[in-house]
């Protein structure tokens, strides 16, 4: 919440708004009533006026309420000059939505120059008394603003001063010149209120309170006072430094900026910190499918060891009349690496969860037609090792009974094992060149074996 000073218009601020949003912070900002673009007092709008401040309280605390569902908390208080001392009089007059507050030259003392204070709160006084609160205090009238940089008490920064008079002349109506008696009055009024003690330890969140050890408008040892009397003041000097700080060279201003960053650390979150939550869920979602795939991936382990139990079946079968044949048949080594590469395969369908349902399909498929089964995994293996054990393979899958007969039978078995041992090696010659015409005998052994 940035509330400047007397004089000072939200476009003067821009820069430092800049700053703040820079830091990750929403900035509300305003123009006091009077000034600015804000409507004026008087018929005079180059009159700076006031009737009291109730007025501004009012004000601000209407600002907040409007605008508090845009801005997020905690709230930090930024005021300058008269922005700082109107700030502090909300808090004390029960404003506690702000977490801390930052405090640039406050308006908690004014220096009336060579007039004694008494005598120029008494004359402030009695003129709004015999109704000229509407007169330019002292005569101070003339232009709204002196765009001579030389010899002014505002800042150092040439560049800072040049950039708020292009202002004025691109838009006159911001313009504001010198102070009435009534505001004369309400400054007056405001800094007393405030320079009671117990006012001020009502105030009990952080204030940090940045002063310019060079003002000439404001007084420095009331900033010093409020500071010890405020139950977490802080009082920062700043060497050198004219009324405006935030206007001041790089490195005056950069000493407000440093306390701001001190401050907001201890009650606001770190910009960097505010994405964390949102990027925190996105991570979530992705493990879920990792762990869907793992699980999945478990099946095919388990689908692996039927394929095992069946060519170990075949083995025992078929290993005494095929002892020769692993020897000339290099090929079937191949198609074992084939199937392989088909098991790393299906390991990657299990994600979308269909490679059980598609591994249920082509388990009836090998029946009718062993092309399909033999691009399979699990109907290669016992395809590939030996010849005759086609014909095998797809009795058991009508006949799962048929095999433990054939198994129960080694014996009977073993008396017709010679005979084939003898026709292989005849039939060495021509498996290697056709391999298709090994399998029409090989069809007709079994028969005879019936």
């Amino acid at each position: 919440m940035l509330s400047g000073g007397r004089t000072e218009p939200i476009e003067k601020y821009y820069e430092t708004i800049a700053d703040f949003l820079e830091r990750g912070f929403v900035v509300l900002a305003h123009d006091w009533r009077g000034q600015g673009l804000s409507q004026r007092n008087l018929a005079d709008p180059l009159k700076g006026h006031a009737s009291g401040y109730k007025a501004f309280l009012d004000d601000y605390r209407l600002l907040l309420d409007a605008y508090q569902g845009q801005l997020p908390k905690p709230w930090v208080a930024v005021g300058h000059s008269m922005g700082g001392c109107l700030t502090l009089l909300a808090m004390v007059n029960g404003e506690g939505r702000f977490a801390s507050a930052i405090l640039s030259a406050p308006m908690l003392g004014v220096q009336t120059g060579g007039v004694a204070l008494p005598l120029a709160r008494g004359l402030a006084g009695l003129n709004v008394l015999l109704g000229r609160a509407g007169r330019y205090a002292l005569g101070n009238a003339g232009k709204p603003f002196d765009d001579k940089f030389d010899g002014n008490v505002l800042t150092h920064d040439s560049r800072r001063f040049a950039r708020t008079c292009a202002l004025l002349v691109a838009e006159p109506q911001l313009a504001l010149g010198a102070p009435t008696y009534g505001w004369l009055d309400f400054a007056f009024r405001a800094t007393a209120y405030l320079a009671r003690p117990e006012r001020l330890s009502a105030i009990t969140v952080p204030v940090v309170i940045v002063s310019a050890e060079e003002d000439k408008l404001v007084d420095n040892a009331a900033q010093q006072a409020a500071a010890r009397h405020l139950p977490q003041g802080k009082f920062i000097n700043v060497p050198g430094a004219f009324h405006e700080i935030l206007m001041e060279t790089d490195p005056m201003r950069n000493i407000f900026l440093r306390a701001f960053d001190a401050l907001t650390g201890r009650v606001a979150p770190q910009p960097a910190e505010a994405p964390k939550p949102t990027a925190a869920p996105a991570p979530t979602p992705t493990p879920a499918p990792v762990a869907a795939k793992a699980a999945p991936a478990k099946k095919p382990a388990a689908a692996k060891k039927p394929a095992a139990k069946k060519p170990a079946a075949a083995k025992s079968v078929a290993a005494k009349p095929a002892a020769a044949k692993p020897a000339a048949k290099p090929a079937p080594a191949k198609a074992a690496a084939k199937p392989a590469a088909v098991k790393k395969a299906a390991p990657a369908k299990p994600a979308t969860a269909k490679t059980p349902a598609a591994a249920k399909k082509p388990a009836p498929k090998p029946a009718a037609a062993k092309a399909p089964v033999a691009k399979k995994a699990p109907a290669k293996p016992a395809a590939a090792k030996p010849v005759a054990a086609k014909t095998p393979a797809a009795k058991p899958a009508a006949k799962p009974a048929a095999k433990p007969a054939a198994a129960k039978k080694p014996a009977a078995a073993k008396k017709p094992a010679p005979k084939p041992a003898a026709k292989p090696a005849a039939a060495k010659a021509p498996a290697v060149k056709k391999p298709a015409a090994a399998k029409k005998p090989a069809a007709a052994k079994p028969a005879a074996k019936k």
